[in-house]
């Protein structure tokens, strides 16, 4: 079975194309730093999870960083990969995670802030506090996981803590990549799980968000995956941003129909403004130790997020995972019970 990386080398090295004498040039070539472990930080996340797996599948050496080591262990415990326990906060945990290895694959990020867990400290700082761990320790290619619409300058504190962390990135001397993709739904997805929790938990009438008009474009964990392998094995993907997503863009109502379709029921779908949510959710927030959503996330399902230009199709050639009933059937397994305790569960 010929690998990506495989193709990718043949593809670029055939007679005919006059890119091949350029990247022969290159010091390293990508390939050679399967030599190496790749660290990939939030390993034991969603994205992490299957990136992980599809590294290992793709002969890569893997050095899994996570905090929860007994979820990384019952994610990653299969695989021939080294899992290590690290904090992205502490400079000196990331400069040890870093030691000999060849590349970095920075996921780890938070969507909701915690008690002891914010924006600031998560998504920005830890990305410096890595940057200058990888320059001290050597490694000089970087993948990192950014988001659709992230801006140091955004309105949403979440956006904009992912594009402060983004200008760090793109502004360093590091060989790196981006990848900004929207939603992402998988059967770990802390996203869609959330709707089809809160639909459980919502009989008979289920209140849609600014009436479900914002419009996604939601992508398959794997495709996201692949679009990390795909990076680490082209050297033409280092100094550019992918703005990725599924196959076409979906309203918020869209997304909910189908996942409905998945788990069997339905559900009177009911417009609501955000402004009258907000008060409820706030009132969660201080009740909750896990609540489902946030008030800084209820405003970002009233706003589009999709990719104009789905580079996940037009430069990294992956055919996108429709957001389909038969790919959410994972969603069954979500009973009233687990739902329920999935609000107080820490």
């Amino acid at each position: 079975m010929i690998s990506h990386s495989d193709e990718y080398s043949a593809h670029l090295f055939d007679s005919g194309d006059a890119r091949a004498t350029a990247v022969a040039e290159q010091p390293e070539p990508a390939r050679i730093r399967k030599d190496k472990p790749v660290v990939v930080t939030g390993a034991s996340g969603l994205v992490g999870t299957h990136t992980c797996t599809m590294l290992a599948q793709n002969g890569w050496k893997v050095r899994a960083v996570a905090r929860n080591m007994a979820k990384a262990a019952e994610r990653l415990g299969h695989l021939r990969i080294e899992i290590r326990s690290g904090d992205i906060r502490n400079p000196d945990s990331m400069s040890d995670a870093l030691r000999d290895a060849g590349a970095l694959v920075h996921l780890a990020a938070i969507a909701v802030e915690k008690p002891g867990e914010h924006y600031g400290d998560t998504n920005t700082e830890a990305t410096k506090i890595l940057l200058d761990a990888a320059r001290a320790q050597s490694v000089d290619r970087i993948v990192y996981m950014s988001q659709n619409g992230a801006d140091s300058k955004s309105p949403y504190p979440f956006l904009k803590s992912k594009g402060l962390a983004e200008d760090m990135v793109t502004s360093s001397s590091t060989k790196w990549t981006v990848l900004k993709p929207s939603v992402i739904f998988g059967p770990e997805d802390e996203f869609v799980n959330v709707l089809a929790r809160l639909v459980k938990l919502s009989p008979l009438i289920y209140p849609l968000p600014g009436g479900g008009t914002a419009r996604f474009q939601p992508i398959a964990v794997d495709d996201v995956a692949r679009a990390t392998l795909k990076s680490l094995e082209a050297d033409d993907s280092i100094g550019r941003s992918y703005t990725i997503g599924g196959p076409v863009p979906l309203t918020l109502r869209q997304m909910t129909e189908r996942i409905l379709i998945a788990m069997n029921t339905s559900r009177k779908l009911v417009a609501v403004p955000v402004s009258a949510l907000r008060p409820m959710i706030a009132v969660a927030q201080r009740l909750l130790p896990h609540p489902p959503v946030t008030t800084g996330l209820i405003e970002l399902l009233a706003i589009d997020n999709v990719t104009p230009s789905n580079d996940l199709v037009t430069e990294l050639r992956i055919t996108p995972t429709p957001f389909a009933p038969e790919e959410l059937l994972y969603l069954r397994k979500i009973s009233f019970s687990s739902a329920l305790h999935s609000l107080t569960s820490s």
